[in-house]
């Protein structure tokens, strides 16, 4: 997606925002994570793109009463839907717009970070940000199973665009016993994120398939063998290493995974990220075990999950 084509997409969607979800600008400001000023210029910039008519003539505008649907039928704090032509690229583009907004804040936050392609895909679009009030933690290890850093961990990637103080786990994904996780979790430096990561106040997690082409198979966290047996158990998906069923339910960790708690979702957002058909049973597991209140998805997905029952049916 083009720089040119985003800024039209925040045009639109401050264009929404007032014109169809009666917002005011402080609102807006406050919905989009930007100032006041910004908000009356893309609003003013909507309409001299000629956006805004009788009704707002933009792909995002369907996205955007997609995503008003998700909140009011799981009870969300927070969704975006992104437009069908807009690809992986645009889930991932919304992602960079969720971090930099919680950045730019001028109250210190805790953000905490999953892994995967889409967060690493987000991080790439962000701009550099300078925000030495805040921290940034991994919730997931960082080490791949060759004793390198995990490629698809974003921290260190983050931690080049941004001045924020950045707490990385130094563990393996998945350790190769339970002994040797627990020894590494009981470490005073591990021990001390984990703590900083459960208690943050906004995670963005990616939500994991558990098929053919699944991301822990195919980063040799775990076999072919292993993901059978998780499937065996009704595991559909897995967010920061932790596989869940259709319900939402978490399996157990086997002792394996060296992954923080998430945050509790009574006090913080949870936000996961989800694009395509192969992240739509996870991302309806994740909505009904109710471990995340927030949704960055496509359209399709969104339209799929509006059409599933909210729980006790197999989908």
């Amino acid at each position: 997606m083009s720089k040119d084509r985003a800024k039209l997409d925040q045009a639109a969607r401050a264009a929404w925002l007032s014109w169809v979800g009666g917002l005011t600008q402080d609102e807006i400001a406050a919905r989009m994570g930007i100032s006041r000023q910004t908000a009356q210029r893309l609003t003013a910039q909507a309409m001299a793109a000629g956006i805004v008519k009788v009704r707002i003539e933009h792909p995002l505008a369907e996205a955007l009463e997609l995503a008003a649907e998700l909140q009011n039928r799981f009870g969300l704090r927070y969704a975006e839907v992104t437009p069908a032509d807009a690809g992986a690229a645009g889930v991932a583009m919304q992602v960079a717009e969720l971090l930099e907004s919680q950045l730019c804040r001028a109250e210190p936050v805790v953000v905490a970070l999953g892994t995967g392609r889409t967060l690493r895909a987000s991080v790439a679009q962000m701009e550099s940000i300078d925000c030495p009030q805040h921290c940034i933690v991994s919730l997931t290890g960082n080490i791949a199973p060759d004793g390198s850093t995990s490629y698809y961990n974003v921290l260190f990637s983050l931690s080049e665009k941004v001045t924020a103080h950045c707490y990385p786990l130094m563990l393996p994904v998945i350790a190769a016993t339970p002994e040797e996780c627990d020894a590494l979790r009981r470490q005073p430096g591990n021990a001390r994120v984990l703590d900083m990561a459960a208690n943050a106040d906004i995670a963005i997690i990616g939500i994991g398939d558990l098929g053919p082409n699944a991301p822990l198979q195919a980063d040799g966290f775990l076999t072919r063998k292993e993901i059978e047996a998780l499937n065996a158990r009704g595991a559909v998906a897995e967010v920061i290493g932790i596989a869940f069923d259709a319900e939402g339910r978490f399996l157990s960790r086997d002792g394996r995974v060296a992954s923080a708690d998430l945050p509790d979702t009574d006090r913080a957002l949870v936000v996961a990220a989800a694009h395509g058909p192969t992240k739509r049973a996870g991302a309806l597991g994740a909505l009904r075990g109710g471990f995340v209140n927030g949704l960055i998805c496509d359209e399709g997905t969104a339209r799929w999950l509006l059409d599933q029952p909210l729980t006790g049916e197999k989908t």
